[in-house]
């Protein structure tokens, strides 16, 4: 199927390693120019370098997204650098494992601030485009009832459910411009140094008790991820509008109507 992408111009954050870098590679490969943020330089520029050898146009910088100053402009910049812009993903997240209030203020700094201004920065440039699209990379963690065991997941799932509301109530508000807003949630996806083969070396168990939950028979992969994201912001899924789009290989047990 070809996806219409060819030419476009798209941001994705967090994308060195894991999800965000699948989708990164996933849109090069469908002919779209990148613009890649992450905190670490030789990350971004050995992934640059990669993405360049796509025969794709491809910049980045180094940017904590919580530095509200750095990333905003950072959005700016790859939106002037690429010439435009038809598709912003916001791949932030915050990290379980802190707890207390300093847990809460880091999930809500890289979750829903990050979220928000990097969506605010990026619309007026996609309102230029012909076929702007936003997708925000939530979690089932925002969903679910029941926490897993870990610390700091409250705060994670709890800034998460925050994000899909957000991305709900923008779709609302900017499809009218043009521009669709859907959201994408994980399930449990491993890869390597990733949070799931840290909980696969830490706590077996709990990797196990994922590994039953996921029907399917695997955990996944950040090309699962990549493949759903890459369709959701292609012409292709044009009619698609607010819409949370849980990619858990059948981990959740609710109907979801």
């Amino acid at each position: 199927m070809d996806l219409e992408l060819k030419g476009r111009k798209a941001i994705v954050t967090g994308a060195t390693h894991g999800i965000g870098l699948c989708i990164a590679q996933q849109l090069a490969d469908e002919g779209a120019h990148v613009a890649i943020c992450a905190r670490t330089a030789a990350n971004v520029e050995r992934t640059v370098r990669e993405l360049k050898a796509k025969g794709v146009n491809a910049v980045g910088d180094a940017v904590d997204v919580t530095h509200k100053e750095a990333y905003v402009g950072f959005v700016r910049s790859a939106a002037e650098r690429l010439g435009g812009l038809d598709i912003f993903v916001s791949n932030t997240t915050g990290t379980p494992g802190r707890t207390g209030e300093e847990g809460w203020e880091a999930c809500f700094e890289a979750d829903i601030l990050a979220g928000v201004r990097g969506c605010e920065t990026a619309l007026p440039y996609l309102k230029k485009s012909q076929s702007g699209a936003i997708v925000l990379i939530c979690s089932i963690s925002g969903v679910m009832s029941k926490a897993l065991k870990a610390p700091g997941i409250l705060a994670y799932g709890s800034c998460k459910a925050a994000l899909i509301a957000y991305g709900a109530q923008l779709s609302k508000e900017v499809a009218r411009d043009g521009v669709r807003v859907n959201m994408v949630s994980p399930g449990p996806i491993y890869f390597e140094n990733g949070p799931w083969d840290f909980i696969k070396q830490r706590a077996p168990a709990a990797y196990e008790d994922a590994l039953e939950h996921c029907v399917i028979g695997r955990l996944g992969r950040p090309e699962d991820i990549a493949s759903a994201v890459v369709f959701l912001a292609s012409p292709k899924s044009g009619f698609t509008v607010g819409q949370n789009l849980q990619v858990d290989g059948g981990y959740m047990e609710h109907i979801a109507f």
